[in-house]
């Protein structure tokens, strides 16, 4: 049975808005979206998948993508690349929605109305 969620997907790209979509959450549709193997970062309540050879691939960085993860409270070491799609993290583990709380921080940072 396939599972949707509402995600937040950011581009790399700033010509390429950012955005909620519905999304498959399976590993296929991660992978199609993050363009190769998923990685992930961990935050309260949520998780950004991207693509974790992207040291080895030539990605663009994700500035926006890395701000949002560093206000959000994760500190990071490394530069996120490509597409980063942000989802809830349900106690169990299991995916839930974007949770609200990161929505409104990422249309405060970035000056975007994101509707779930």
């Amino acid at each position: 049975m396939r599972q949707t969620r509402n995600a937040l997907i950011i581009p790399p790209r700033l010509n390429h808005p950012i955005r909620v979509e519905e999304i498959d959450t399976s590993l296929a549709a991660r992978q199609t979206l993050v363009e190769g193997s998923v990685g992930a970062i961990t935050g309260p309540g949520w998780h950004a998948f991207l693509n974790d050879e992207a040291d080895f691939i030539p990605l663009p960085p994700n500035a926006r993508a890395e701000v949002l993860i560093r206000e959000a409270g994760v500190p990071l070491e490394e530069t996120v690349s490509g597409t980063v799609v942000f989802l809830g993290n349900a106690h169990d583990g299991g995916d839930t929605d974007i949770p609200a709380p990161l929505l409104r921080l990422a249309e405060r940072l970035f000056n975007t109305a994101l509707a779930a």
